[in-house]
């Protein structure tokens, strides 16, 4: 997902170009204005928190990009290209380090693991909008 911070600096299409130059392809893509209410579920884990109500006020009353990405080690790749939660602890290069500001404003947000990917994808996408063009494109390829 790329957060507001990022849109507002108009680094989405830079953002994706570091996603589809580690082999990732995007399945899905929506700009959208998320309600409390998703952003609560999205960032359940962290409820209780200290920063819990400032994200969800700042992620509900902003507009951001929800992005499914495929391809093999899906989650791995991302998470590389995305760096450390906070930038300035980022390898340079990577998303966060380059175009992040803080931990509160660190660009991007990547799923941990396949299982929360899921989850967080159902909050944004229903599943006639995904599309597997991964698997598509390399039988192609093959035959």
């Amino acid at each position: 997902m790329v957060k507001p911070n990022a849109i507002e600096e108009n680094h989405i299409g830079a953002i994706i170009q570091r996603f589809e130059g580690v082999e990732l392809k995007v399945a899905a893509l929506k700009f959208v204005q998320p309600s409390k209410v998703c952003i609560e579920k999205f960032y359940e884990e962290h409820k209780g928190k200290s920063f819990y109500p400032e994200v969800v006020a700042r992620f509900s009353s902003n507009p951001v990009v929800a992005i499914v990405l495929e391809g093999d080690n899906a989650v791995a790749k991302a998470r590389k290209a995305i760096g450390a939660t906070d930038p300035a602890k980022a390898d340079p290069g990577t998303i966060r380090a380059d175009f992040g500001k803080s931990i509160g404003e660190n660009a991007v947000h990547g799923s941990d693991a396949k299982a929360s990917a899921k989850r967080e994808i159902a909050l944004f996408f229903t599943p006639c909008e995904l599309y597997e063009r991964f698997p598509k494109v390399e039988q192609e390829e093959k035959q």
